[in-house]
C-alpha cells in the first residue's frame, strides 16, 4: 500500500517516524537519525508530514514543503489527550496521527526564515529587558540597607547612579558597585536601542507590519510580532477566532442550563497577548483626552467597569481590527470602524446597529469625524 500520512516525533538527534496508507494501517514504524530522516523523506512519494509545533518543527517543515510533502504543524496541547499507555516515542507519534484526524484541529502555518528571525529578536529583547529591570531592581534593594533609597523607573536610577558616583564622602566600595551596576546598565540599553530600531526597521519593511502600525496603540513592537506570529492571518476563519486564539475571551463554566463566566482564557502567545494589552492600556488612559466614537466608548465602559477590564475589551476590539486590515490589504485611514458591529467598513457605507443607529468614525487620524 502507497503512504498516505507521515507523523514525526521531533527530537534533536532521533527521530521516530509512523507512515500509514489511506486505510489507517501501520506501513512502518522506525527510530531514525538527522542525517537518515532527510534521505528517507525524499525517497517518499509526497504524503501529508504531521508532528508537534514544537522544538525546530517549522525548520523541518520547510524542509518537508521543499521535497513536494503537504505538512501539517499541530498544537501540543491537542496531542496531549491522544497518548495512551505510557510516555514513549511510538505512543507519542501515534497519538501524532491521530490527533491529525481530527475535524477541528487548526494546524499551525509554517513560518517563514524571515518571520523567525523577527521573534528571534523578540526573545532577545524580553530577555535583555528583564536583565535591566533585574539590574535596576537588585542595586535599589542592596543600597536601602545603606540610607539611600530613590524611586522606582529608570530615570531615577540614572540620577541616583550619577549622585553615588560623584559623592566624595560616599563609601568606596559602593562607589565601585555602582560603577559596576551603571555599567551595566549601559551595555544592556545600548543592546536594547540596537535591537528596538532593527525592530522599527523590520516592521516597516513587512507590508502587513506597516498596515498594523495604522492602528491606534499599536508600534513598531507589536506590528512586527504579530506579523511574524501570526502573517496576515490566514490560519483564522474571522477576527473571533483570532480573539479566542489571543485568550482575550471569558473562561466558561457550562453545565446544563447553569453558565458562568469568569477571567479571559490566556491561551495563544503569553508575549503578544501582552505587549497588545500594553498598546491597548495607552489607547485607554488617553481616551479622555478626546472625542470620537472610540474613546466615547471606552470612557463610557470605563464608568462600569475596572481599569482591567476596559483594557481588555479595547483590546479585543484592536485585535479584531488586526486581523480585519492585513486581509484587506488596507490602513485604517481607508476605513472606518464600526463601534456597534466590530466591522471595517468603507466610508461611504451606512451601518444599522443591533440597536438602532450605528456610528462609523475615522480611526486613522481619531478625529471624531462622524461618517454617518
Amino acid at each position: 500500500m502507497k503512504v498516505t500520512t507521515i507523523a514525526i516525533d521531533l527530537a534533536k538527534n532521533v527521530f521516530n517516524v509512523l507512515g500509514m496508507d489511506v486505510h489507517a494501517k501501520q506501513l512502518f514504524n522506525k527510530r531514525l537519525n538527522r542525517i537518515q530522516l532527510v534521505e528517507f523523506m525524499q525517497l517518499q512519494p509526497p504524503c501529508d508530514v504531521t508532528f508537534e509545533a514544537c522544538y525546530s518543527a517549522h525548520y523541518w517543515g520547510r524542509k518537508f514543503n521543499s521535497m513536494g510533502h503537504h505538512v501539517k504543524l499541530i498544537p501540543p496541547q491537542h496531542v496531549t489527550p491522544f497518548v495512551r499507555g505510557n510516555k514513549n516515542d511510538k505512543n507519542d507519534v501515534m497519538a501524532i496521527f491521530e490527533a491529525s484526524l481530527r475535524p477541528h484541529i487548526r494546524f499551525v502555518p509554517v513560518k517563514t526564515e524571515e518571520q523567525q528571525e523577527v521573534l528571534m529578536l523578540h526573545r532577545v529583547r524580553e530577555r535583555l529587558v528583564r536583565q535591566r529591570t533585574a539590574c535596576t531592581s537588585q542595586i535599589r534593594d542592596v543600597l536601602v540597607d545603606f540610607g539611600i533609597c530613590f524611586p522606582q523607573g529608570y530615570s531615577a536610577f540614572e540620577l541616583a547612579m550619577w549622585d553615588i558616583m560623584n559623592d566624595d564622602h560616599q563609601r568606596p566600595l559602593i562607589k565601585l558597585m555602582a560603577n559596576d551596576f551603571w555599567d551595566e546598565y549601559q551595555v544592556l540599553t545600548k543592546r536594547l536601542k540596537q535591537i528596538n530600531s532593527l525592530i522599527e526597521q523590520l516592521a516597516m519593511q513587512d507590508p502587513n507590519g506597516s498596515i498594523l502600525l495604522s492602528i491606534p496603540g499599536v508600534g513598531p513592537i507589536i506590528a512586527s510580532a504579530f506579523a511574524a506570529s501570526i502573517g496576515s492571518g490566514q490560519t483564522f476563519n474571522s477576527p473571533k477566532e483570532l480573539a479566542i486564539w489571543l485568550g482575550l475571551t471569558p473562561k466558561q463554566f457550562a453545565s446544563g442550563t447553569k453558565s458562568v463566566h469568569s477571567g479571559i482564557t490566556k491561551r495563544g502567545d503569553g508575549y503578544l497577548r501582552k505587549q497588545l494589552i500594553h498598546g491597548a492600556r495607552t489607547v485607554v488612559s488617553h481616551a479622555s483626552k478626546k472625542q470620537d466614537d472610540l474613546s466615547m466608548w471606552i470612557n463610557q465602559l470605563r464608568t462600569r467597569k475596572t481599569m482591567c477590564c476596559t483594557v481588555v475589551a479595547t483590546d479585543h476590539r484592536l485585535a479584531r481590527l488586526m486581523w480585519i486590515l492585513p486581509q484587506k490589504q488596507n490602513p485604517v485611514s481607508a476605513s472606518v470602524w464600526c463601534l456597534s458591529c466590530c466591522m471595517l467598513k468603507p466610508l461611504s457605507l451606512s451601518c444599522t446597529a443591533r440597536s438602532g443607529q450605528g456610528y462609523l468614525t475615522r480611526v486613522g487620524d481619531m478625529s471624531g469625524e462622524i461618517a454617518h
